[in-house]
């Protein structure tokens, strides 16, 4: 473990950002769910399994779907609060169960460089998103893509402080591997946690998370 130094491991959608990919793609592609996310959460594909074929099912020119990943909104002035929380000790590291082709353009245009584990993914207008497994991770889940609490362990063995945020169901056994100081939930996670009572900090814009971090003290 390092003596000193912490790490932030984040969830992207709806978490660093106001809304989710997949709910804005919903809206801008209404006929691409059909009964693919009933089948997830009635059990009968798994959560990658799911989104892979409502992504698949994406038609169009690649404009509109750099409209919606704008309409994602990321927390303005990301950039200079990274460099601030990075200057106080804290390092920040996206896991998502999304595809890293939406994330990566989202944090490039606001000119933001971290580390991201999410699902592979590349668009074609003749076949939408196509998403993979990332197999030769070592945070590999054959349920969501990306093991969450394998990316949490590995910090809690290489940093002094681990802190977590999210939002949604994968996000639940994650943050229960940090202290409640370092637990950030909004929306599902939060009332999940506030049904099994675990404490934990509540936020609304991704922004309130590194100086709610800083004002603790240096990492």
């Amino acid at each position: 473990m390092q003596e000193q130094g912490g790490i932030l491991v984040s969830d992207f959608d709806g978490t660093m950002t106001r809304f989710d990919f997949y709910d804005l793609a919903c809206r801008e592609f209404p006929n691409i769910t059909g009964n693919h996310w009933n089948d997830y959460e009635s059990g009968r594909v798994t959560h990658f399994e799911g989104l892979r074929r409502i992504f698949a099912g994406i038609r169009g020119d690649e404009s509109r779907l750099l409209k919606i990943i704008d309409e994602m909104q990321l927390p303005a002035g990301l950039a200079s609060d990274l460099a601030a929380f990075k200057a106080g000790g804290w390092d920040v590291v996206v896991a998502s169960a999304g595809c890293d082709w939406y994330i990566k353009k989202l944090l490039a245009n606001a000119g933001v460089s971290i580390t991201v584990h999410a699902n592979p993914g590349e668009y074609f207008p003749d076949q939408g998103i196509i998403i993979s497994a990332p197999e030769g991770s070592p945070f590999f889940s054959p349920d969501l893509g990306v093991n969450k609490m394998a990316v949490v362990r590995d910090a809690l063995s290489r940093y002094k402080k681990v802190a977590f945020a999210g939002d949604g169901r994968p996000d639940l056994a994650p943050a229960l591997l940090v202290p409640p100081e370092r637990r950030f939930a909004k929306a599902w996670l939060a009332k999940k946690l506030t049904e099994l009572n675990e404490p934990f900090q509540a936020f609304e814009v991704w922004s309130e998370i590194p100086a709610a971090l800083l004002k603790g003290g240096r990492a």
